[in-house]
């Protein structure tokens, strides 16, 4: 059981110990993703840092519980445990996702890191474990593409503009057709615009990234989206957000991997079929980010 501090309210969840009862302090993701452990369904290894502590740490001035660094350290040990992978090591490195997720959902609105973990060595790393040089640098300049914008506050238009370029030089028009080198020069220019844009560099060391996306992830909660989406919504601004942390699964591996959105319904119209969209080789915020075009589920059958 991973905790805060003792008299201090519970800080952190193991997906074992919640629930779908639990959506007002775990979310509406977390809550399900708790569920789906309990029924035995192959759920990432994670765990969820409450709604209240996210509430506690604006009450801190933005500033993280007491407790709540240890807690993350020892909640990652056991995502390790459970995929035999060590967070920064260059041999069987492990990377993470950090997700952001309200009781109700607000889909887009708030923010999400993948591929954390990562930097130049590791991702060597984790290229000859892969057997592909390919996928461990794409899961690299993806990491830094979306930490700088969600972090750091990049204008994420300048990554886009960097790799149509690539693009265009390769002669290519999809993001997997890019070659290694290609990759290794991407990485080199994103890493320039983010010096020139903020005088800084994205951390290196996995542990920063992963506290420092944490807070993103809080803040994230009263970024200007977010709050026009509660206003339309009539949302309770007083709610907060979860931050589930868990290993990553690679949906840009190659053709037979791949990443979508399903439904049990339609949810237009309400007709009880799946319904869903995906992109192959591709990660997550590639539909969602609305930068490639996905196709319907029903494609899949073809």
């Amino acid at each position: 059981m991973v905790t805060g501090k003792p008299g201090l309210k519970k800080l952190v969840y193991a997906f074992s110990e919640g629930d779908a009862s639990m959506t007002d302090l775990l979310g509406g993701k977390g809550s399900n993703l708790c569920e789906m452990f309990r029924l035995g369904l192959p759920v990432p290894p994670g765990f969820v840092i409450s709604t209240e502590t996210c509430l506690e740490y604006f009450n801190l001035g933005n500033r993280l519980p007491d407790g709540l660094t240890d807690s993350i350290r020892g909640s990652v040990g056991q995502i390790e445990e459970a995929m035999g992978r060590k967070f920064g090591s260059l041999e069987r490195p492990l990377l993470v996702s950090v997700r952001s997720g309200a009781r109700v959902s607000m889909p887009g609105m708030m923010d999400t890191i993948l591929n954390l973990g990562i930097n130049d060595a590791i991702a060597q790393g984790l290229a000859e474990e892969m057997g592909d040089l390919r996928t461990a640098l794409d899961a690299h300049r993806r990491f830094l593409q979306i930490y700088a914008d969600v972090v750091m506050e990049v204008e994420p238009g300048v990554f886009e503009e960097i790799l149509t370029l690539h693009k265009d030089r390769d002669r290519v028009t999809e993001d997997h057709q890019l070659a290694p080198d290609t990759l290794h020069n991407v990485i080199s220019d994103y890493k320039s615009a983010i010096r020139r844009a903020t005088g800084a560099d994205i951390p290196t060391d996995p542990w920063d990234q992963l506290i420092h996306a944490t807070e993103a992830v809080f803040r994230s909660w009263n970024n200007p989206r977010a709050t026009f989406y509660r206003n339309h919504n009539g949302i309770d601004h007083a709610m907060g957000t979860v931050v589930t942390i868990m290993s990553m699964v690679y949906g840009n591996l190659g053709p037979t991997s791949g990443t979508g959105v399903l439904f049990t319904r339609n949810p237009a119209t309400g007709e009880r079929k799946v319904y869903g969209e995906f992109l192959s080789n591709a990660q997550g915020e590639d539909v969602v980010a609305g930068v490639r075009t996905p196709q319907p589920i029903a494609a899949l059958a073809d």
